[in-house]
């Protein structure tokens, strides 16, 4: 799904004016899907084998690219926090996976899991699956590019996301009611503040 992200992009700007850490698009990204995934709870399930577990806590794992592979550690509660409490997580996880300073229980337990390789100039992709969860967002750089606005053409901040599921849990059908309701979010990021 294309997601136009002006208005994501003039949010983060004011935003990073007062925040006390910097917040990227990836914190972003995290807090809306956080959100999202309260609206629609059963995209927040596992595969467990012989059945299927409905997670009642978000837990979003962030794929870490470190020297010797990926890593995954995971933002508890992701959707009882700030942005600002988010980013700092984050940053203090990514730091510790190259530092090779996780403990197991920084990455057990994902019930979600966000690969971006935005930042690499991967513009689209698709992510495998991180088991037991039942489904993956790859987020895409954001790319200046033409857009249709108001029947006039324009020049828009555009990412693309690809949301991979595993079908024993989630149908596409749910899948792409997530990603309409994620589109939402991130196309009016005030909606993610409150």
């Amino acid at each position: 799904m294309e997601i136009n992200m002006d208005r994501a992009v003039e949010a983060r700007k004011s935003i990073n004016e007062i925040s006390p850490v910097k917040i990227s698009f990836n914190d972003m990204v995290l807090k809306a899907t956080a959100a999202a995934l309260r609206q629609h709870p059963d995209i927040n399930s596992s595969w467990l084998g012989d059945k299927i577990r409905k997670n009642h806590h978000i837990h979003i794992g962030v794929a870490v690219a470190v020297k010797d592979g990926l890593l995954v550690p995971v933002i508890r509660f992701a959707d009882n926090k700030s942005l600002s409490h988010i980013a700092t997580e984050v940053k203090d996880l990514a730091q510790r996976a190259h530092d090779k300073k996780l403990q197991p229980a920084d990455w057990e337990g994902s019930t979600f899991t966000i690969s971006n390789l935005g930042m690499f100039g991967v513009e689209e992709f698709t992510a495998i699956i991180n088991t037991p969860d039942a489904c993956i967002l790859a987020v895409g750089g954001i790319k200046e590019t033409a857009i249709v606005k108001n029947g006039q053409l324009a020049v828009g901040s555009v990412m693309k996301v690809t949301l991979s599921c595993d079908h024993r849990v989630v149908d596409g059908a749910s899948g792409a009611a997530f990603l309409k309701t994620l589109k939402g979010l991130l196309e009016d990021p005030v909606r993610i503040l409150i």
